[in-house]
């Protein structure tokens, strides 16, 4: 029975040969809803039972070991997952994608740039807690308590390390790993304080009269090849040059141009400011003034091949239709290009003209789409035209022209477009224009290739006839 406020059961066992077993069950649980008690692990008991008989009392205790495994929620896991963390370069912090990072390879204890780390654990909702390893080849990496070539570091959250030049010019390659995961590498680069080569192109080949934000491109590198990222600078080769376009370089006052480095095209863009019609040479250097260039605090000077740039100041006096290819595949992508021409049918320079096309812009016939719109006459009805100042052969885009992009009908035949000028041309040019292209029938073409080829066929079998024949009069010869 069970004795109030006591926790044990006494069982009576009958006298003599009416001697029988008692089997008793016990139940063990651990709590483990409430915060402090759900600790994941593996818990050991050890059970403790003693026999009790009304004579002689307590007997010999008998023991026994369990074991309660608590497992840990996928939501509290600090282990981290690579389907949810990540690693990202940058030239600032909080990133959240891969930025190129170029800097100059003189140490300094200012980061360069930024490693932003995120650990995740699979259920991508609660920090992992793992140490974190970078390495790189080429300047160093870390916190500013904890840096080097490679270090590990604490890891307490979203958090970003930085990367330092060291004076080691060169491209380095960075690994981050913890114990769970393995980043994809990451690059960075460490330019010298002074460029070994500068070559220049003209990007824009009319310049305007006012601002022309890309009419040079510069390709600079260093002694290791290393692209250089510094600041460059662009003059007129002399007065008569700056009295079309920029400015010749001073002594002391800085009138060179400085450009603009873009690390995702990995060149210098420079800007040049036309006065007048005509063509300007240009040089490119690392130094802004003749002073500068002399004292070279920064390294010898280095300067570009001269370029010429043009100046254009004509209007549109006729404009063009064409298409960029002659012949397409049934549905192929097309570009279609409208060009404002001057009275000598030249392009000129970048420009917007409110009505280069007469009212319905342009027409066709055929079953066009047009990329990125509904319906092609949505698409080409515009009459209002601004070309572009430089080619681009990723978007399709062409120097003083304005780009339409379309898919060709998927059945064969001729695509013709036409368009009327606009009141943006004088009355001559206000006449009807137009391109056209062919779209080939890929049925039409099996139909000829395979008639070509019954007509191989017959020609093979009427040339063996001739052949047998002639054998066989051969073979009577012999005989006779």
């Amino acid at each position: 029975m069970n004795t109030a406020g006591d926790s044990r059961t006494t069982v009576s066992a009958k006298a003599g040969a009416d001697n029988s077993y008692v089997v008793s069950k016990f139940a063990v649980f651990q709590e483990s809803t409430t915060a402090k008690e759900r600790i994941a692990g593996t818990y050991t008991y050890t059970l403790i039972v003693t026999p009790r008989t009304a004579a002689s009392g307590a007997g010999t205790a008998q023991t026994a070991d369990i074991t309660i495994t608590i497992a840990a929620l996928a939501t509290s896991s600090l282990v981290a997952s690579a389907a949810t963390s990540s690693a990202y370069i940058s030239t600032a912090t909080g990133a959240t994608s891969d930025v190129a990072v170029s800097a100059l390879a003189t140490a300094s204890n200012t980061p360069r740039g930024y490693i932003r780390v995120t650990l995740l654990n699979a259920a991508s909702g609660t920090d992992a807690r793992e140490s974190v390893t970078i390495t790189t080849t080429v300047g160093q990496v870390g916190t500013t308590e904890n840096r080097g070539r490679s270090v590990v570091l604490k890891y307490t959250g979203a958090v970003d390390y930085n990367i330092y030049s060291d004076g080691t010019a060169g491209t380095g390659t960075i690994t981050i790993s913890t114990p769970s995961v393995t980043f994809a590498t990451k690059s960075v680069t460490f330019y010298a304080v002074a460029p070994a080569t500068l070559f220049a192109s003209v990007a824009t080949p009319n310049l305007r009269v006012g601002s022309n934000s890309d009419a040079v491109r510069v390709t600079a590198k260093d002694a290791n090849g290393v692209s250089w990222a510094g600041t460059l600078y662009i003059y007129a080769s002399a007065a008569a040059d700056a009295a079309i376009a920029g400015a010749v370089r001073a002594t002391a006052a800085a009138d060179a141009t400085a450009c603009t480095w873009s690390a995702a095209n990995d060149f210098h863009s420079c800007a040049i400011t036309g006065a007048a019609a005509g063509t300007a040479k240009f040089k490119v250097t690392n130094y802004s003034t003749a002073a500068l260039a002399t004292a070279a605090a920064s390294g010898a000077e280095v300067t570009s091949n001269e370029v010429s740039v043009v100046v254009n100041t004509a209007t549109a006096a006729t404009v063009k239709l064409e298409f960029d290819k002659a012949t397409y595949a049934p549905g192929e992508r097309a570009r279609i290009y409208v060009t404002p021409l001057d009275s000598t049918g030249k392009a000129i320079a970048v420009s917007t003209n409110a009505n280069l096309l007469a009212s319905g812009g342009i027409s066709t016939a055929q079953a066009l789409t047009f990329a990125g719109s509904t319906t092609t006459a949505e698409s080409l009805t515009a009459v209002s035209i601004t070309t572009k100042a430089n080619s681009s052969s990723t978007s399709g885009a062409r120097a003083g022209s304005m780009e339409y992009t379309v898919y060709m009908p998927v059945s064969g035949g001729t695509v013709t477009i036409s368009a009327t000028g606009g009141t943006s041309l004088p009355l001559a040019g206000r006449v009807a224009v137009t391109a056209s292209a062919t779209v080939t029938d890929s049925g039409a073409a099996a139909l000829a290739a395979v008639n070509a080829l019954a007509t191989t066929v017959a020609s093979l079998r009427t040339l063996i006839t001739t052949l047998t024949n002639l054998v066989l009069k051969i073979q009577k010869k012999v005989k006779a």
